[in-house]
C-alpha cells in the first residue's frame, strides 16, 4: 500500500536530467536509465558523441544487453531523488483566482500587528493599496480574450515619508514574507541616469523579474518598493550635470506611470552578452520610501508664515516640538526639498510614519513576534539559561535609544553593548540558571543578577 501511494505521488513531479539538471518541461521526454536515473536527449546524444570522437568503434562491441535503450525488462532498483531536485508538473491551466483568495486589509494588518508597532495609518494605506493590487490582478487574470472592460483600475503608487529607523523598509520586507506577491526592494542610492557608472533604472524591473523566478507574467503583477528615494531629489547650487538626481527622477516616471521596458535577465547590467525580457510595468505598484532629512524645516517654514496676530492666530513657536510634524507635508514641501512636480504626481498616495517615542521603543523591544529580546532570550535558551529583563532596564534602555536618534536601529546597538559581557561569561560556568538584567548593571552601579541551578 506505501508503495502504491509513493508511485502516485511520484506521478506528480517531473523527472530531472542526471546530467544537466534539467526537468522534462524544458529538456522533453527523459530517457529512463538502471537505478531510477534519467537522462534527457541532448546529454545522451552528447555521450554518444564524445565516445565516437575518442575513436572507439561500436560495431566491433561484442553483442550487450540493454543498448538498444529498452529497460523494461531490466530490474530496476528504485533509488530516492533528493527533495529539492523535485519539480511539481505545471498542469495545463492554473486554478483560476478568486475574490474569496484574496486577503482583506483587516486581515493583512492584523499579520503586520504581529511584527509591526505602531504605525497604524502607514499600515493602513498599505495594506489598502495591496488589496486593490491583488483584486486589480484578479480582473486581469479573469478578463475574457476579446471582452473589454468599461472601467480599468488604476494602481496607486505610494510614497512613504518618515524618519530613520521608524520602520519604512522593515514594513515592506515583513508585507514580502506575508503575501504571495513577488517583490523587489532596490535601493536608489546606486541609480544613476543611463550611460554613466552605477545602475540604470531598468536594473529596479530586472529585480522584480528574479524574485518572479524570470516569470515575465507573475512579475508583471509585482510590487517594488524603491528605498532611499530623498537620495535622488534635485541638488541644489550644483554647476555639473546632475546625473543621480533630477534625471534619475526623469528616467523614473515611465516606470511609475506604465511603460513596456527591456531588462536584462539574470543580471542588472546591459549588455550584448546578457539576455533581455520585455515586461509592462502597467499593473507593477511602486512603493517609494525616504527618511527625506531637513523636510521637518521646510514644513516649519511654510506652518510659520501664518498670521500671528488676531483671532485663529498661530504662534511661531506652535510647531517646533509637535512629534507628528510629518503629518503636515505636502507636495509644496517636497517640491522645495528637490522632488519634481511630474514624479510627485505619479506618487498620489503619501504615507507619513512618526518618530518612535520612548513608550513605542519599548513595545518594540518586547512585544513584536520576533523581538530583540526574545532573540536573545533563544540564543542563552540553547545554553539552558533563562535571560529576564526587568521594567526599569527596558525604560532605560528606550531613553538611551532616544538619544541616539536613530530609530528602532538604536535598540540592538544599545543592547549589543551591554550584552556583550553576559554572552561571554555565562557560557563559562554550566551551573548558572537565570541571568536578569537589571537597572543598576545598565547604568553601570552594579552587575547582573545571576541564580544558580536548583
Amino acid at each position: 500500500m506505501e508503495d502504491q501511494n509513493n508511485n502516485k505521488d511520484e506521478g506528480n513531479y517531473e523527472k530531472i536530467c542526471y546530467i544537466c539538471h534539467r526537468s522534462e518541461s524544458k529538456a522533453g521526454p527523459m530517457i529512463s536509465m538502471p537505478g531510477g536515473m534519467c537522462l534527457c536527449r541532448d546529454c545522451m546524444q552528447k555521450a554518444f558523441d564524445s565516445l565516437s570522437k575518442s575513436g572507439m568503434d561500436f560495431s566491433k562491441l561484442p553483442p550487450m544487453p540493454y543498448m538498444n535503450l529498452n529497460f523494461s525488462d531490466m530490474p530496476v532498483q528504485p533509488v530516492e531523488i533528493p527533495k529539492k531536485q523535485k519539480i511539481k508538473k505545471c498542469s495545463g491551466k492554473q486554478p483560476a483566482l478568486t475574490m474569496k483568495d484574496i486577503p482583506a486589509p483587516h486581515q493583512i494588518k492584523a499579520k503586520l500587528d504581529e511584527y509591526v508597532i505602531g504605525q497604524e495609518k502607514a499600515k493602513k494605506a498599505v495594506c489598502v493599496a495591496v488589496y486593490n493590487h491583488y483584486k486589480r490582478a484578479f480582473l486581469s487574470g479573469s478578463k475574457e480574450d476579446g471582452k473589454d472592460e468599461d472601467v480599468v483600475i488604476q494602481k496607486s503608487n505610494i510614497l512613504m515619508v518618515g524618519p530613520t529607523g521608524s520602520g519604512k523598509t522593515y514594513l515592506v520586507k515583513t508585507l514580502a514574507k506575508l503575501l504571495d506577491v513577488p517583490l523587489a526592494i532596490a535601493d536608489a542610492t546606486s541609480l544613476t541616469e543611463a550611460g554613466y557608472i552605477g545602475d540604470d533604472i531598468e536594473s529596479v524591473v530586472s529585480k522584480l523579474l528574479a524574485a518572479a523566478d524570470n516569470d515575465i507574467e507573475r512579475a508583471e503583477k509585482g510590487i517594488i518598493f524603491i528605498d532611499e528615494i530623498d537620495k535622488i531629489a534635485k541638488k541644489k547650487q550644483t554647476t555639473t550635470r546632475d546625473v543621480s538626481g533630477e534625471s534619475v527622477q526623469q528616467e523614473l516616471l515611465k516606470l511609475l506611470e506604465g511603460s513596456v521596458v527591456e531588462v536584462p535577465v539574470g543580471s542588472t547590467q546591459k549588455n550584448a552578452m546578457t539576455p533581455t525580457a520585455s515586461v509592462n510595468t502597467d499593473n507593477i505598484l511602486f512603493i517609494c520610501g525616504g527618511a527625506f532629512p531637513d523636510l521637518e524645516d521646510i514644513i516649519k517654514e511654510r506652518l510659520s508664515k501664518k498670521t500671528s496676530m488676531g483671532f485663529g492666530s498661530v504662534l511661531k513657536d506652535a510647531y517646533e516640538r509637535d512629534p507628528d510634524i510629518l503629518s503636515y507635508v505636502t507636495g509644496e514641501d517636497l517640491r522645495v526639498f528637490g522632488m519634481i512636480p511630474e514624479f510627485l504626481g505619479r506618487l498620489p498616495v503619501t504615507v507619513t510614519l512618526r518618530g518612535l517615542d520612548e513608550e513605542m521603543l519599548v513595545r518594540i523591544l518586547k512585544e513584536p513576534r520576533n523581538a530583540i529580546i526574545k532573540q536573545y532570550e533563544k540564543l542563552l535558551a540553547m545554553d539552558e539559561v533563562k535571560l529576564v529583563f526587568e521594567d526599569d532596564a527596558l525604560e532605560w534602555i528606550a531613553k538611551e535609544a532616544l538619544k541616539r536618534g536613530t530609530g528602532a536601529r538604536a535598540l540592538r546597538a544599545v543592547l549589543e553593548e551591554f550584552m556583550l559581557d553576559i554572552m561571554y561569561e555565562i557560557p563559562k560556568d554550566p551551573n548558572i540558571g537565570s541571568v536578569v538584567v537589571t537597572r543598576p548593571y545598565l547604568e553601570k552601579n552594579g552587575g547582573p543578577l545571576i541564580r544558580m541551578r536548583g
